[in-house]
């Protein structure tokens, strides 16, 4: 058995480590984690560029991996605590981006200003606790290659969003979004699919 198998194996174990990374209550790494773990165990592709003032809460029980000629811009936030976050190739995560994972994003995958991706979920269901410290549900999110978000949008746990789908500023995408097609609304909605046969945009 792995060291890692064997920590995770042992709640007494698992919380001391838990602790060694992360100071009790917050979701922000420890210092030494960030410096001396992470550059070890996670990727970042040639000609990348992460932004000093975005804030990267990686830990390394998680993958992050993120490919080449990409950008993360000032002020946006990547966590991995309680799923992995893979960003292809070719990616522009926007100003005041937040990632939580698990989510994968392809490749050419543009992100605007101020959106919210998110896999996590706290449960509500017990009435006689807050949410807060109720289980935390996560739900895969896959952005697929060429997608275009706009500001201000939403991306709830556990959609799809299909190759060369454009999800409108403002918009709230609560369900699968199919390829090539424009979404918008809240709840973000189909508006126009593109036709292979007609090489082009329909509105719906």
């Amino acid at each position: 058995m792995s060291l890692l198998s064997s920590i995770k194996s042992n709640p007494k174990l698992k919380k001391i480590a838990h602790w060694m990374l992360i100071p009790s209550g917050q979701s922000k790494p420890r210092l030494w984690t960030r410096l001396v773990v992470n550059p070890f165990v996670h990727k970042r592709g040639t000609n990348t560029v992460i932004r000093f003032n975005s804030r990267m809460d990686l830990f390394p029980f998680n993958k992050f991996e993120i490919g080449n000629n990409c950008i993360i811009e000032d002020f946006a936030t990547i966590n991995n605590g309680v799923g992995d976050v893979i960003i292809g190739n070719n990616c522009g995560i926007g100003l005041s981006n937040v990632i939580i994972g698990p989510v994968t994003i392809g490749n050419y995958v543009m992100l605007a200003q101020n959106i919210v991706i998110s896999g996590l979920n706290h449960g509500y269901e017990d009435v006689t606790m807050p949410p807060r410290i109720q289980k935390v549900v996560t739900k895969q999110i896959t952005i697929a290659d060429d997608v275009w978000i706009g500001a201000n949008c939403v991306i709830t746990a556990g959609v799809t969003i299909g190759k060369h789908a454009v999800i409108g500023a403002g918009s709230v995408v609560t369900k699968d979004i199919p390829q090539f097609s424009v979404a918008v609304g809240n709840p973000a909605r189909v508006i126009k699919r593109y036709n292979s046969e007609t090489n082009s945009w329909e509105k719906i």
